[in-house]
């Protein structure tokens, strides 16, 4: 099932893909000042997921102070850096982009998690890692709020480690 997402989502044109982003950055933009969030956990896109940075230039110049995930080491929870849009970036061990200066600090009280597939329970399909589950997991459990295109809704189980996030954003609805 992660393939055939993945390919659906790649099949995307691209303009299709910008038209759905903008509307997606605006939901986001439009939940954060409803819910007054003051600080977010971010991810910078792979393979296709929506592309917020407009979105997170806007929240960073409205004072909201922005973190992206660090995987520090397998099999653990994700660590979580400072970052401000356009400071430097490196890739990671596993090819994603990180702040070239780390400023690691407490995990967001409000994360975006990026979904590879969803289903109607809220519950996400990513690329199997576990890394998004085991940082959900841990106490205080961050706020969550998805990220995906409506067209990757999937029926699929939940499993014993999964959990449910609190709200699924695409270009059409707040789930």
């Amino acid at each position: 099932m992660r393939k055939a997402l993945l390919a659906a989502r790649r099949a995307l044109p691209e303009a299709t893909r910008a038209q759905w982003d903008a509307a997606i950055a605006r939901r986001l933009l439009d939940w954060c000042a409803q819910e007054n969030i003051e600080e977010l956990g971010v991810y910078w896109p792979l393979h296709g997921e929506p592309d917020l940075h407009g979105a997170y230039a806007q929240l960073a110049a409205r004072g909201v102070a922005l973190s992206l995930p660090v995987v520090l080491e397998k099999h653990a929870p994700l660590a979580f850096s400072g970052w401000t849009p356009g400071e430097p970036m490196v890739k990671d061990g596993m090819g994603v982009a990180v702040p070239a200066q780390l400023r690691l600090r407490p995990a967001p009280a409000t994360l975006l998690v990026p979904c590879l597939g969803f289903n109607a329970e809220r519950y996400r399909l990513g690329y199997g890692g576990g890394y998004y589950d085991r940082t959900l997991a841990q106490t205080p459990r961050p706020r969550t709020l998805g990220i995906a295109y409506a067209c990757l809704a999937a029926s699929f189980p939940n499993g014993q480690y999964d959990i449910a996030l609190d709200h699924i954003v695409t270009e059409g609805d707040l789930l």
